[in-house]
């Protein structure tokens, strides 16, 4: 029987952009005019629009930029105070009903989640990076 999953793992990755000085920042070596990535299969040639991922135990990757595409989307970017709500509602035990229902939360919050639903249930559900971290 074939059962349906989705991925779970959170990565960070940079696409290459053919230049000495990305191939440098992403781990690449150079070998006979071509871009190589050492990952846990062996070298790996990596073309101009690939991108360079770590994996879930910190391996590298390197995913075709049409497949990556595909795969995996930019996690929502949030202001800090939405960071701090989702946080004290998730180590409050609370799911995300509670958090939008939630009597005692700022203005301030509750006007961003009224004009960015969306966004902030894919941070509750997905994970998100913060303004700051951008």
């Amino acid at each position: 029987m074939i059962k349906i999953y989705h991925k779970t793992a959170t990565i960070k990755a940079e696409q290459f952009d053919g230049t000495k000085q990305n191939a440098d920042k992403l781990g690449l070596f150079k070998y006979r005019g071509d871009w190589y990535l050492e990952t846990l299969e062996g070298s790996m040639l990596v073309s101009n629009g690939y991108w360079i991922a770590n994996g879930a135990n910190g391996e590298h990757l390197a995913i075709a930029d049409d497949i990556f595409k595909k795969t995996y989307a930019e996690l929502p970017v949030i202001p800090n105070y939405v960071a701090e709500y989702i946080d004290y509602m998730k180590s409050s035990y609370r799911d995300i009903w509670d958090a939008i229902h939630y009597p005692f939360r700022s203005n301030k919050v509750d006007k961003y989640m009224e004009d960015n639903s969306e966004t902030f249930a894919r941070a509750w559900l997905d994970g998100y990076q913060t303004e700051e971290d951008k």
